[in-house]
Formats: structure tokens, C-alpha cells, sequence
């Protein structure tokens, strides 16, 4: 008896993490109902193509519509039936894309998933809400927490895209992430837009460290990490709970985005930087330890170069474990965009780029050097030629620093060893199994 071959489904998800778990939670419900689903940004061959896209800054958008164009392309040339396109620039930029891309079968807006299984002719299964297929290594996995912002930053398009703030349930969130850990994930990387605003909506008050409370009791998770803090009304009482609870890793992103006065007024970020010093200085006070990451921004409408020295002399004094940064991006839909003149040059701003993550750099190396000869927990992510590659608690995937380890013992992928680090720099740690 032959077999019917299964229809196949590549779902290409670009830009953050958030996105990441919307393509897993459709490509759930696709696996539900018989597809072959794959997620593969290079072999385009597949009945359908679908396309998350990001809309956050310039270069995502470019890399989504250069994406699309490649889907697009494939289909002239017989390797799928029909392309799709969804997520956040379809939200934002939707009516413009159905007159520049005509040969795109239909767009979708962010949170329009279920029409998508509905279009393919299937059903969308309440049932298995929360079940994703996983496009991580199995042994971590994102746990989004909430969806929008309410914040009211100048400079960004994302509010725009994906609404107010709304939380899920503790409830929910606690479900999904057994879930995960039966499916074998050891690593829970807690993400949202605004993890400090996290309950406001549901439970009339921050809620972020309740929920903690909840995680930290699931058997098999053995480490959760916090990403996308918000600075102003930061979350205090997470903090006790960090210190207390080994498997809350310490580890916190946080994108501050400016010093000076004059950018966080600017950028209406509602704090000072003398407020901002304090919360650092507390939380590593109450976390004796810990790895703050932050994203940074130069380039904002009104920098000047006094407010760039300011940022160079804050990341001096701060000395953050993990950093990032980017130029600005003038972006419709913003209040930067309608109310300032986007006036520095990009040479400008590429050149503070530049000069503030070589000073990150420098400091980078300096403290990964601080770990030369210390014993540390790793999770192995993968194997390479040469190398296992790992993590400590203080690294994030994909961003932050990795451990290699030469191949002198027999190791698994996924689990947890003790590592003497025995060199490093900026980005990367070497060592051996203890």
C-alpha cells in the first residue's frame, strides 16, 4: 500500500525571539494537521513558503523584503505553489506590500495565525493551544510572557505593531512550560517586550516575581533567564528571589539605550541617568554576581557630542557584562519620526557605533579574562568539529559569549558539566572538563 506523501511547509522566521515562539505555535498547529513542517531559510523547495517577518528598524525590514523576494523567486521557478507572509511588517506596512508584491498568495497581520490554517483548507485546534514545535536545541526554549508594550519610547515602531501590553496567565504560562520540560528542555529563556509590566493588566500589579515563584517549582527546568526588562519601574522584588533560587540564573537584559539627561528625556524613556546608576548599583548589590546585559543606542535625533561622551564615560563606569548597540533608525509610525529631524549624518552614526562597542570590547575582554581558571556550570548546545560548544549562566544564545571545550572526554549535547576556563577573550571562553 503507498503512502500519501505529506504536504510540506517551510515556515522562514526572522528577526527576535518573540517572533521565534509565533512561528513555533503555527508550526504546532501545521504538525497537528499533517504537515510536514520545516523551518529552513535555505532549501526554499516546499508546497507552501511561509514568512515571519520583522518590521522593528531598517535592516530587518530589508532582510524581510529580501527574503520574500527569494520566496517569491523559488515560486517563478516551480519549487513551491504558494508563498505567504506574515508577522510584524505585514502588521505595520500590510496595504503598501499587496501593491509591491503582487505574487505573494496572501499577507497575514502578527496574531492572524489561525487564518493561516484556515486558508490551507485545515482546522485550527483549540486543544494543543501552547504546544509548539520546537526550532531550538531541545534542551532550551523561549517562554514568552506577554505580547505589546504600553511604553512610550520615541524611537520605536514595535507598540504599533503589536499593541498594548497583555499578559498571559501565571495559569498558562506555568502549563506551557511543563510542557516544555517533559518535552526534554532544561533552560527556559523568559522573554517579552516589557518583563517589568508583566500582571499590570491582569492582576492590577507587577507580577513577574509570582510568577518566578511558580517556575522555579517545575521539575526538569534547571535554569531561567530574564530578557527585556524595562528600567522605570523596575520590578524590585525579583530581585531576593534571583539571589535565593539557583535555578533563576544570573543573568538580566535590561536595554537601557541612553545616559544623558537630554537623550532619555528625548527618547521618553521616564528616567534620569542618576536613577539609572541606582538601579544598577542595586541590583548588583542584591545579586552579588550577576551579568546585566543592555542594548544601547547612538544616533538619536538631538545627539550631540557631549551626549555621546556621556554614554562613552556611563559604559566606562558600568562596565556591563554583556552589551549590544545600534544606530538609530528613523521609523514611521514613531513619535522621533514625527516630531524630530533625523539631521546625523550616518557616518556620524556609524562612527559612535563603532568607537562605543570597542570600548565595550575592551571591557568584554577584561572580565572575560576574570574567568580564566575558575570553575564554571555549562550546558553544551552543540558539537562542532573541533569543539563542544557551550554556555555559562551568564550567556544568552546567539548573543552573548560561548564555551569551547576540546573533544578530549565524551560529552552530550544538552547537558550540564563543570568547566575550568583556561583562556578567553572578548567573545569567546576556552576550557576543559573538571
Amino acid at each position: 500500500m503507498q503512502v500519501e506523501k505529506k504536504e510540506r511547509i517551510n515556515l522562514i522566521s526572522l528577526g527576535c525571539s518573540k517572533n521565534l515562539v509565533d512561528s513555533e505555535l503555527l508550526m504546532g498547529q501545521l504538525l497537528a494537521n499533517d504537515y510536514e513542517v520545516v523551518c529552513d531559510d535555505e532549501n526554499l523547495n516546499a508546497d507552501t513558503l511561509i514568512v515571519n517577518t520583522c518590521g522593528f528598524i531598517g535592516d530587518a525590514k530589508e532582510e524581510s523584503v529580501n527574503t520574500i523576494l527569494q520566496c517569491i523567486e523559488a515560486k517563478k521557478r516551480g519549487m513551491t505553489k504558494q508563498v505567504f507572509v506574515m508577522g510584524c511588517m505585514t502588521e505595520k506596512y500590510k496595504d503598501e506590500m499587496l501593491k509591491e508584491l503582487p505574487e505573494v498568495d496572501a499577507f497575514f497581520g502578527k496574531f492572524q495565525g489561525k487564518d493561516i490554517v484556515t486558508r490551507l483548507g485545515k482546522n485550527y485546534k483549540q486543544d494543543i493551544l501552547g504546544i509548539r514545535m520546537l526550532t531550538t536545541p531541545s534542551h532550551y526554549a523561549y517562554l514568552k510572557i506577554s505580547e505589546g508594550c504600553d511604553r512610550k519610547c520615541s524611537f520605536c515602531a514595535i507598540p504599533s505593531m503589536t499593541g498594548k501590553h497583555t499578559s498571559k496567565t501565571i495559569e498558562a504560562l506555568v502549563q506551557e512550560a511543563e510542557l516544555l520540560a517533559q518535552k526534554g528542555v532544561k533552560e527556559l529563556l523568559v522573554i517579552a517586550q516589557d518583563l517589568s509590566s508583566y500582571g499590570l493588566d491582569i492582576y492590577g500589579k507587577q507580577s513577574l516575581a509570582d510568577l518566578l515563584e511558580e517556575l522555579v517549582r517545575i521539575d526538569g527546568i534547571e535554569w531561567i533567564k530574564l530578557h527585556y526588562a524595562y528600567p522605570t519601574a523596575f520590578p524590585y522584588d525579583i530581585l531576593p528571589l534571583m539571589a535565593k533560587h539557583e535555578k533563576i540564573c544570573n543573568y538580566l537584559d535590561i536595554a537601557l539605550q541612553h545616559s544623558s539627561d537630554n537623550m532619555l528625556k528625548m527618547m521618553r524613556r521616564g528616567i534620569t541617568l542618576e536613577k539609572t546608576e541606582r538601579l544598577i548599583e542595586r541590583i548588583r548589590e542584591e545579586v552579588p554576581g550577576i551579568a546585566i546585559r543592555t542594548t544601547l543606542m547612538v544616533g538619536h535625533p538631538g545627539e550631540t557630542e557631549k551626549d555621546f561622551e556621556n554614554l562613552m564615560n556611563f559604559v566606562r563606569k558600568m562596565r556591563f557584562e554583556r552589551m549590544g548597540a545600534f544606530a538609530y533608525s528613523n521609523e514611521e509610525g514613531t513619535y522621533a519620526y514625527d516630531k524630530y529631524e533625523d539631521i546625523i549624518p550616518s557616518q556620524v552614526k556609524m562612527q559612535r557605533l563603532d568607537e562605543l562597542m570597542e570600548l565595550q570590547e575592551q571591557i568584554a575582554e577584561e572580565i572575560a579574562n576574570s574567568f580564566v581558571g575558575k570553575h564554571l556550570k555549562v550546558i553544551i548546545d552543540k558539537e562542532d568539529k573541533n569543539y563542544f560548544v557551550g554556555r555559562t549562566e551568564y550567556d544568552s544564545p546567539e548573543v552573548d559569549p560561548e564555551v569551547f571545550i576540546k573533544k578530549e572526554k565524551s560529552i552530550n549535547v544538552g547537558e550540564f558539566y563543570t568547566v575550568k576556563i583556561t583562556s578567553a577573550n572578548a567573545f569567546e571562553l576556552f576550557g576543559r572538563l573538571v
